[in-house]
């Protein structure tokens, strides 16, 4: 994921057009790139357990007062969450990341992109 960041900075440096500082064109390089990367192993298959592990005995002793219903529930919700992103464009889903995730206001992801702030908002807010 670091190198992919790093290529894409790489290819991309011609964009930079020194309106934000530096740090944060490549913060947003890298939040494309963990998207895009996160996307991609949501669609990877699911790993089996290794030996020695027993999952009820896991599922058994929830982390933080927990119980197993609300990790499962939690899981289902983020499954959900995860399978609606994917569906959305690619620039729609940056900038929910960037506002929601992320907690930038509205002119901090329009300097990251580099669109206007009206841009933002409708990507933001639209069905």
């Amino acid at each position: 994921m670091c190198q992919e960041t790093f290529l894409r900075a790489f290819r991309a440096i011609r964009g930079f057009k020194g309106q934000a500082k530096f740090s944060s064109w490549r913060y947003g390089i890298t939040l494309i790139s963990a998207a895009t990367g996160c996307a991609a192993s949501a669609r990877a298959p699911i790993v089996q357990a290794p030996r020695g592990v027993d999952l009820i005995e896991l599922a058994a002793e929830p982390e933080g007062g927990a119980t197993v219903e609300d990790l499962l529930s939690r899981a289902r919700a983020h499954a959900s969450v995860a399978r609606v992103m994917a569906t959305l464009p690619e620039e729609q889903r940056t900038a929910i990341i960037l506002k929601e995730y992320h907690g930038l206001t509205f002119q901090e992801i329009a300097d990251l992109i580099d669109c206007p702030l009206s841009t933002v908002k409708t990507r933001l807010y639209q069905d």
